[in-house]
């Protein structure tokens, strides 16, 4: 697999798929993503960003039991997988090294 890069949401979303653990599904991860950073994502954005991720090798997905309080439907349950994991380590590093070449011009800007 070639390397990939992370949407801003997508991004988002293996952070807290990491903080919440396995088998995480939309909502929670929503409510997650919210909580953390006070921004609104939509559920929609949410299961896009899932599905790309899935597709792209970052996350697994199974299918959960049936629930009468959900109609006779199933919760899809996503985990990190080792490609996950990976990307967000390459990730964190490229921003981190990219932050510590710029952020005494934030600090000078905000004096």
């Amino acid at each position: 697999m070639g390397r990939e890069s992370l949407g801003d949401i997508e991004h988002l979303v293996l952070l807290a798929l990491l903080r919440l653990g396995e088998h995480s599904y939309g909502v929670p991860i929503l409510e997650e993503i919210a909580a953390r950073t006070g921004r609104a994502v939509s559920r929609p954005a949410i299961y896009i960003a899932l599905r790309r991720l899935e597709a792209k090798g970052m996350v697994k997905s199974r299918l959960g039991e049936a629930t009468a309080e959900r109609g006779g439907r199933a919760k899809r349950y996503f985990t990190l997988t080792a490609v996950g994991h990976q990307q967000l380590h390459t990730s964190r590093t490229a921003l981190l090294s990219m932050w510590a070449i710029v952020a005494h011009k934030i600090r000078k800007a905000r004096s």
